[in-house]
C-alpha cells in the first residue's frame, strides 16, 4: 500500500531525466547513450529524446562525439541556494585575507548528499600553489575537510553522514575505533593536521566553521606546502593559528544565520 501511495504521482519522464543526471554525476569521462541505457537497465531508444533535451538545456554536454557528460549548470543552480550563497559571501573576504597572510591556498567545503563538496576556492598569492576545483566531491575518510566535518557532529550525525557517503548502512571497514578516536582528538584540539592522501609534500590543515548549535556547517582547509623560495612565509604552526582565527571569525558571522541543516 505504501508503494502505491509513493507511486500515485509518478512522472516517468522526469524520473528518467533525473536517473540520467544522477548517473552522469557519479562517473568521470562521460558515457555513451548505450552505456547509459545498460547501466539503467533500459532500452537505448528510451533515452534519445531525453538526452537531446538535457543537452539543449545545458545540463549535459557531448564530448568525444558520442559521449555525454554532466555540465556545471546544476552546480550553478545550487549556488543560488540562499544559505550556501550567504556562507560563500561571508567566507570569500576571509579566505582572501587568509591566503595573503599565510601565502597558501585554501578552500571551503560543505557536506551535501553524501559527499564533502568544495563550494569556494582561494588561490595562493604567489604564481603557483595547490588548488582544487569548485564543485569537486571529495572523501570523508582521507581528507582533512572530511575529518573536520565529521569531528564536529554528534555520533548520530556522523553515522548518518557515513551511511550516505558509502551508500549503504554505514558499515564501512574504515570506521575503526582508531578512526573515531582521531575524530575525537580533532574535536578536542579544534583542527585536523594530516598528510595529503592525494599529493606528496602537502599537509592538510582543516578547521570547522561552526553554526549557532556548535556543529560544523563547513570546513576551511589549507593545503599547506613548505615554501622554500619564501623563507619569510609563515610556518605551519603560524598557519594553523591563522586558519583558526579565520574560522572563528567566520563561525561568529555565520552562526547567527545558519545551523548544521541549513
Amino acid at each position: 500500500m505504501a508503494d502505491d501511495e509513493n507511486d500515485r504521482y509518478r512522472a516517468p519522464a522526469l524520473d528518467k531525466g533525473l536517473d540520467i543526471l544522477e548517473l552522469l554525476a557519479a562517473v568521470d569521462g562521460g558515457l555513451t547513450q548505450a552505456e547509459i541505457a545498460k547501466r539503467l537497465d533500459r532500452s537505448p531508444n528510451e533515452f534519445y529524446r531525453m538526452l537531446d533535451r538535457l543537452v539543449k538545456r545545458g545540463y549535459v554536454t557531448r564530448i568525444d562525439g558520442d559521449r555525454f557528460s554532466l555540465t556545471l549548470k546544476l552546480f550553478g543552480l545550487a549556488q543560488l541556494h540562499a544559505p550556501v550563497r550567504r556562507l560563500v559571501s561571508f567566507a570569500v573576504p576571509l579566505m582572501r585575507e587568509l591566503a595573503e597572510t599565510s601565502r597558501q591556498a585554501n578552500q571551503l567545503v560543505v557536506f551535501d548528499r553524501g559527499n564533502p563538496i568544495v563550494i569556494a576556492q582561494q588561490e595562493a598569492p604567489g604564481y603557483w600553489g595547490i588548488s582544487i576545483r569548485v564543485g569537486s566531491r571529495i572523501s570523508l575518510f582521507d581528507t582533512g575537510s572530511g575529518h573536520a566535518l565529521l569531528a564536529f557532529r554528534s555520533p548520530e550525525e556522523r553515522r548518518r553522514m557515513i551511511a550516505e557517503h558509502v551508500g549503504g548502512g554505514g558499515d564501512d571497514a574504515r570506521v575503526t575505533p582508531e578512526f573515531l578516536a582521531r575524530l575525537d582528538l580533532i574535536r578536542a584540539r579544534g583542527h585536523e593536521m594530516m598528510p595529503s592522501a592525494q599529493t606528496a609534500g602537502v599537509i592538510n590543515l582543516s578547521a570547522p566553521v561552526l553554526g549557532a548549535d556548535g556543529t560544523a556547517i563547513a570546513a576551511l582547509t589549507v593545503p599547506y606546502i613548505t615554501l622554500i623560495n619564501a623563507p619569510a612565509a609563515p610556518d605551519i604552526s603560524t598557519t594553523i593559528q591563522l586558519l583558526m582565527d579565520a574560522t572563528k571569525t567566520l563561525s561568529d558571522m555565520a552562526g547567527a544565520g545558519f545551523s548544521s541543516d541549513s
